[in-house]
């Protein structure tokens, strides 16, 4: 196999590849992050049960879980720009078809099987952009600027989160869900554009640039540390979905919150987010210590869900729903979130710096089948464990998860 050449330091086009990565990932997170921000107008909209809601929002999780390791191989053999061209514009047109025909309007309002079936197809072709931009920031920044960039690229999530949240819930009350698939439909073609003038060869863009190889890649990644990283990453994602796929219920059902406290909640959810994964990148690449940050941050959210989880015990107990509750319940929810959400960018720079740049997309592609598994099976799961043990249960289960992805980080980092 061919070393794969990578931009030296000084080559500035990798900032543009780097914000290409960014518009396509916030584009697409703001359909998975942002259409679960709308839960209640959605539920409403389309007469769903908790039950069926809790389908229809983990069934982009599903397509996107079918979709991911297919996608990282093609990404391997075709290379980052095809494969991105063609994922986001595949999501556009599914998109639109959404807002024709799978949106409440004159002719009716469609059934869980085509809302399901729509969605679980836009998760499919969606997923395409997380492997491909991750291979393109892999293979355009060197080592000691990959924790950085990777995390940058991976604030794109909450970045595309908030936007939906402070957008969608707001826009699906006043002018309906076909209005909010067509404006994620314009957002994907938007980054398409992007993409298509912007990412490009580093080689056929004649940068100068150095080896795989003295990149410090591992041309033989071993694979039981490669495994123990994919299972931690999508464990830990299991109460960051909990709280993402059904926040907004909770302080709705539970709080009886209004559309602005739960967009604020969210809306500060995602930009804590944003800032604590900018700020790890740096930090762990100046100090050298991904695995230790890891397992720091998985500590952290252990003890978040759990006191998440006590304090709605306590507040089903008091029955106290007065503004001071609603405010602290609010932090609560947000501060978790940050926490949960703070480590995607470490994680993923550690992982394809075990696996190489030759091998970046298959391992991204393994990692995102694994978070999003996961998603599909949190928001399946929710009601059910709600239903047996409130969302006192439901918090502290997604404790019990954090904690079951600590000794597999431990793993990972072996040598």
């Amino acid at each position: 196999m061919s070393a794969i050449a990578i931009p030296a330091a000084p080559d500035r086009h990798r900032w543009k590849v780097l914000s290409v990565g960014v518009a396509a990932n916030a584009s697409f997170a703001a359909a998975f992050s942002g259409i679960p921000a709308a839960a209640v107008m959605m539920r409403s909209a389309y007469g769903f049960s908790d039950a069926a809601l809790g389908l229809a929002l983990g069934a982009m999780g599903l397509g996107i879980a079918c979709s991911e390791f297919p996608w990282g191989v093609l990404t391997d053999r075709w290379g980052d720009r095809k494969v991105l061209l063609t994922g986001l514009g595949a999501t556009a047109l599914a998109l639109l078809l959404m807002a024709l025909w799978g949106a409440p309007g004159g002719s009716g309002v469609p059934g869980l099987g085509l809302v399901g079936a729509g969605l679980l197809l836009v998760g499919m072709l969606g997923g395409s952009v997380n492997g491909s931009s991750g291979r393109a920031v892999m293979v355009w920044f060197s080592s000691a600027e990959r924790g950085m960039a990777m995390s940058i690229r991976q604030t794109a999530v909450p970045l595309g989160g908030a936007v939906g949240a402070l957008i969608l819930p707001t826009l699906a009350r006043e002018a309906g869900f076909a209005a909010v698939y067509s404006l994620l439909s314009a957002c994907c073609a938007i980054s398409l554009l992007l993409t298509w003038i912007w990412l490009r060869d580093p080689q056929a863009s004649g940068s100068a640039g150095h080896t795989l190889a003295s990149a410090g890649a591992a041309p033989s990644p071993d694979r039981a540390r490669l495994w123990a990283m994919v299972a931690a990453i999508g464990i830990l994602c299991a109460p960051q979905f909990g709280i993402l796929t059904f926040g907004t219920v909770f302080l709705h059902d539970v709080l009886h919150a209004g559309v602005g406290a739960t967009t604020g909640a969210l809306v500060g959810l995602q930009c804590g987010a944003m800032a604590m994964r900018v700020w790890s990148g740096r930090w762990t690449d100046r100090h050298g210590n991904r695995a230790g940050f890891l397992r720091a941050a998985t500590w952290i959210s252990v003890l978040c869900f759990v006191v998440l989880g006590l304090s709605s015990c306590l507040l089903a107990r008091t029955l106290a729903h007065g503004p001071l509750v609603l405010a602290a319940m609010l932090a609560a929810l947000a501060v978790s979130g940050v926490c949960v959400s703070a480590w995607h960018g470490v994680a993923y720079a550690e992982l394809v710096t075990l696996a190489g740049a030759h091998k970046a997309g298959t391992a991204l592609g393994m990692a995102n089948t694994s978070v999003f598994v996961v998603c599909f099976a949190t928001a399946s799961a929710i009601p059910h464990i709600n239903a047996l043990a409130g969302w006192a249960g439901v918090w502290l289960v997604g404790a019990a998860c954090a904690a079951l992805a600590l000794p597999l980080f431990a793993r990972s980092a072996r040598s």
